[in-house]
C-alpha cells in the first residue's frame, strides 16, 4: 500500500504540472488497484494554499482592514491557522503580516491590486464630452455607445472621471452598490401593446401624455397639454391608429386607473364605462388596467417620464425632444449582443414578418405608380 500511495502521489503531481483535469480513473498496476482523485480538486486545494505558481488566487488578496484584524488577533494570542481561515488567506501570509508588525511596529501596507488608471488622450476626452451632449447618458452607457459607434473601448471609470472633471456628472454613492439583476417583461412584436399615462412636467408645469410601444419603447404619439383629459387621451390614440394602423392594428392598451382612462364612479344606471374605454371597445382594442398601487405594471412609461424630466430642458419644443428620443438616443433596454438600437430601429425590426412584407410591397407599389 505504501508503493501504491507513492505512485498515486507522483501521478497527481504530474497532472498538476500538466494543468489537466480528469474524472475518477481506475488504472492497474501489477497486483495493485488504485483510484486517483480528480486532479481539479487537488489543483483547487493547491490554489487555496498558494502553492501553484503563475496563478493569482483572489482569496489571498489582502486589504488594510484584514491586516489590522490579523495584528489584533495575533495580539490576543489567536493561532495563525484560525486567523488564516477567518480572513481567507494563507497561514504564511498571516505570519508575514505579524512578523512585519513585530519588526517595524507599523502595519504592512498591501500592494495595490488591479490595473493602473487609464491615461486618456485629449481626443478621447473630447469624444466623451461630444457623445455625452448627444446622448445625455451616464458613464456605463457611454462606454457601450462609444465602442458601438467608433470601435474605441474606453472604460466607464475613465469616462466618469472625465465627466466629473467637466462638471457633467456628480458622485452618487447609491450607484456604487452592486446592481441586482432584473427580469424584463415585454411584448415580442411592435404594435402588440401600448402604454398611456399622464404626468405633470416639472420643466414647464404642463400635463404630458404619450402612447409608448411596449416592445420597442417607440413613442407613437404624444404631447404637452394644459389639462389631463379623456378627450386628449383619445386624440393621441386616434393619431397613433391613423399613422400606424395600416401597418398593424394595436391590440392592447395598458393604463392605470386614472379618470382619463377609467370610470371610477358609476352613473345613475349603474354603468361605469368611460369615454376612453368606449373608444377602445369600438376599435376592438383590449383595455388592460394596471394593478392598484403597483407602478411596475406601467413601469416602461414611468421610466420614460424619468428620461423626459432629465432631457426635455435641452430642447426648444416637445417635437424636437421626441425626435431625439425616438431616433438619436440609444435605448439601453433595447441593446442586442452585437449592436445598439434607438426606439425607432427597434420598432421597425420588431414588426412581425408579415407586416414587414406588406410594408415592403406597398412601398414598391407606390414607387412603381410614381414612376409609371
Amino acid at each position: 500500500m505504501v508503493v501504491a500511495h507513492k505512485i498515486r502521489l507522483i501521478f497527481n503531481i504530474n497532472l498538476l504540472r500538466m494543468n489537466k483535469t480528469l474524472s475518477y480513473e481506475n488504472f492497474s498496476i501489477p497486483d495493485i488497484d488504485c483510484r486517483v482523485l480528480k486532479a481539479w480538486h487537488l489543483y483547487t486545494h493547491a490554489l487555496q494554499d498558494g502553492m501553484v505558481k503563475g496563478r493569482r488566487n483572489k482569496v489571498l488578496k489582502l486589504t488594510p482592514a484584514k491586516v489590522k484584524y490579523i495584528i489584533r488577533a495575533k495580539t490576543n494570542n489567536i493561532s495563525s491557522k484560525i486567523i488564516a481561515a477567518e480572513m481567507k488567506v494563507s497561514i504564511r501570509t498571516a505570519n508575514r503580516v505579524w512578523s512585519y508588525w513585530m519588526k517595524n511596529k507599523k502595519p504592512w501596507a498591501p500592494k495595490q491590486f488591479g490595473r493602473p488608471k487609464m491615461t486618456l488622450r485629449e481626443s478621447d476626452s473630447c469624444l466623451i464630452i461630444e457623445i455625452y451632449k448627444e446622448q445625455n447618458s451616464g458613464a456605463r452607457r457611454l462606454e457601450k455607445i462609444i465602442e458601438h459607434k467608433y470601435g474605441r473601448h474606453i472604460p466607464h471609470n475613465a469616462i466618469h472621471r472625465v465627466l466629473l472633471e467637466n462638471g457633467l456628472s456628480n458622485e452618487n454613492n447609491k450607484k456604487k452598490k452592486r446592481r441586482k439583476p432584473w427580469i424584463r417583461y415585454e411584448r415580442k412584436h411592435s404594435l402588440t401593446a401600448v402604454h398611456l399615462d399622464w404626468h405633470t412636467s416639472r420643466f414647464n408645469g404642463k400635463e404630458v401624455c404619450v402612447v409608448l410601444d411596449d416592445s420597442s419603447r417607440f413613442i407613437l404619439s404624444g404631447g404637452e397639454f394644459s389639462a389631463a383629459t379623456a378627450e386628449a387621451s383619445i386624440g393621441l390614440m386616434r393619431k397613433a391608429l391613423e399613422e400606424f394602423g395600416e401597418i398593424r392594428w394595436i391590440r392592447e392598451v395598458i393604463t392605470d386607473h386614472g379618470s382619463q382612462f377609467f370610470a371610477n364612479k358609476t352613473d345613475e344606471n349603474g354603468d361605469s364605462e368611460s369615454a376612453f374605454s368606449q373608444f377602445l371597445a369600438e376599435n376592438e382594442i383590449k383595455h388592460i388596467l394596471a394593478r392598484v398601487k403597483h407602478p411596475q405594471t406601467n413601469g416602461k412609461i414611468e421610466k420614460w417620464y424619468h428620461t423626459y424630466e432629465k432631457s426635455r430642458k435641452l430642447f426648444d419644443d416637445f417635437d424636437k425632444f421626441l425626435i431625439w428620443y425616438n431616433s438619436i438616443r440609444y435605448h439601453e433596454s433595447l441593446d442586442e449582443k452585437h449592436y445598439l438600437q434607438t426606439p425607432e430601429d427597434a420598432f421597425w425590426s420588431r414588426l412581425p414578418d408579415g407586416c414587414k412584407l406588406n410594408l415592403f410591397l406597398s412601398r414598391m407599389e407606390g414607387d412603381f405608380n410614381a414612376t409609371g
